[in-house]
C-alpha cells in the first residue's frame, strides 16, 4: 500500500499514515538487508582476492584495494541498520544516530576513492600517451607513491573531519532524541517522514546540523561526479590523440577505443546510478524540509535502498571483474606486471599496455 496522498488531520488520519509509512520501511529494510548483504560479499571477494594474492600494495591495484575496504565499510553499516530496525533498545536512539555519521564518513571516504581511482586511470593515459610521443618508456614503480599515501590519508581523514562537528554538537545537544522511531536505523534521508503526522520537531541546532550534513552530501557528490566525468573524458581524448597520431587504426587498438568509449559512460552512470534517489531526497530535504509524503517519496525511498546500499556490488563488477584482470590472477601463474595493469590501458588481460605501445 503507498502512503495516501492527502492530510486532513486526526488521530485516525495519523494512524493510516503512519501503517502506511510502516509498510514502505518495511520493503526499505528487506532491499537493505539483501544488498547489504551482496555489497559485503561483492567487496569482499576483491579484497580477498588482493590480499591472497599480494597485489594491494601494487600502485595499479590499491586505489581499487581502498575503494573495495570503503565499500565493505559502508555495506556492514548498512547491515547493521537493518539489523537494528529489528531490535528494541533502550540505546537504540544514540546508536542509529551516531550509525548515519559512520555511514556517511564511510560514503564520503568511497566518493574520494572512487574519484582516486579514475584520476589513477588518468595518470597513467596520459604518461603512456607522452612517452608515445617522446619515444621515452613509461618507468613503472613497485612501490605506492608518497602521494598515492597522503591521498589514501585524506581520503579517510577528511570525511573524518567534515562529520566530527556533526558527532559532537549532534550529541552534546542530543539530537538522538528525535531517534525515537526503530526506522531511523534504516539507510539515510529517513527521519522527516513521521515529523508532520506526528508533531516532531527538530530543535534549532540538531535542524541546523541536519541541513549541514545533507548540504555536505550534496556537495560531495556533485563535485565527484563532474571531476570523474572530466577525467574519463579527457583519458578517452588521450586514446583518440594516440590512434591519430598514428595513422593507422588496427584490431587491436578499435577495441580499445571500444572499451574506454564504454567506460566514459559507465564510470558516471553508475555512479549516478547508486546515488541519485539519495540525492534527490537530500534536495528535497534542503529545499523543502516538510515535502515527504506521497507516492513519488515513497519510490524514492524504495530506489535509494536499492541503489545506494547496492554500491559495494556494483563497484565490485565495475571497477573490479569486469574490469580489472582479477579472474586470472587465481587460475594462471601470469608475470605480476601484466596482471596489475589499468583495464582502459590493457583490454586483453595477457597484454602489458598493448593497446597503446602499438602505437610507438
Amino acid at each position: 500500500m503507498w502512503p495516501s496522498e492527502s492530510f486532513t488531520g486526526g488521530n485516525q488520519t495519523n494512524t493510516t499514515r503512519a501503517r502506511d509509512w510502516t509498510e514502505v520501511y518495511q520493503v526499505v529494510w528487506g532491499i537493505q538487508l539483501a544488498m547489504g548483504i551482496l555489497s559485503i560479499l561483492g567487496s569482499s571477494s576483491i579484497i580477498v582476492c588482493l590480499l591472497t594474492q599480494r597485489l594491494s600494495r601494487k600502485p595499479e591495484l590499491q586505489p581499487l584495494f581502498l575503494l573495495s575496504v570503503a565499500d565493505l565499510l559502508l555495506a556492514a553499516c548498512w547491515l547493521v541498520g537493518a539489523v537494528l530496525f529489528c531490535l528494541r533498545c533502550a540505546v537504540l536512539n544514540s546508536l542509529c544516530y551516531n550509525l548515519h555519521i559512520l555511514e556517511q564518513v564511510f560514503f564520503m571516504a568511497s566518493f574520494c576513492f572512487t574519484l582516486n581511482y579514475v584520476w589513477n586511470l588518468f595518470t597513467a593515459i596520459r604518461e603512456k600517451f607522452n612517452s608515445c610521443q617522446s619515444g621515452h618508456s613509461v618507468q613503472v614503480s613497485n612501490r605506492v607513491s608518497t602521494t598515492a599515501k597522503v591521498i589514501a590519508v585524506l581520503s579517510w581523514l577528511g570525511p573524518v573531519l567534515f562529520m566530527l562537528p556533526v558527532f559532537i554538537m549532534g550529541n552534546m545537544s542530543v539530537c538522538q532524541s528525535n531517534s525515537s522511531q526503530p526506522y531511523k536505523c534504516l539507510l539515510m534521508h529517513t527521519d522527516a517522514l513521521y515529523r508532520t503526522a506526528h508533531g516532531h520537531q527538530l530543535s534549532a541546532s540538531c535542524s541546523g546540523l541536519h541541513t549541514y550534513r545533507m548540504v555536505v552530501f550534496l556537495l560531495t557528490f556533485l563535485f565527484t561526479l563532474v571531476i570523474i566525468t572530466g577525467l574519463v573524458i579527457r583519458a578517452r581524448h588521450f586514446h583518440i590523440r594516440a590512434v591519430a597520431s598514428n595513422g593507422i587504426v588496427g584490431a587491436e587498438q578499435r577495441v580499445a577505443l571500444r572499451v574506454l568509449n564504454q567506460r566514459v559512460v559507465l564510470y558516471p552512470l553508475v555512479f549516478v546510478l547508486c546515488w541519485g534517489p539519495a540525492v534527490a531526497l537530500a534536495f528535497l530535504r534542503v529545499a523543502k524540509p516538510s515535502t515527504g509524503h506521497g507516492r513519488a517519496a515513497a519510490f524514492l525511498y524504495i530506489a535509494q535502498a536499492l541503489t545506494s546500499a547496492s554500491q559495494g556490488f556494483l563497484n565490485c563488477l565495475v571497477y573490479g571483474w569486469t574490469t580489472v584482470p582479477l579472474r586470472q590472477v587465481g587460475l594462471t601463474a601470469l608475470s605480476r606486471d601484466a596482471n596489475t595493469q589499468t583495464p582502459l590501458l590493457q583490454p586483453q588481460p595477457t597484454r602489458n599496455y598493448k593497446s597503446l605501445r602499438a602505437l610507438c
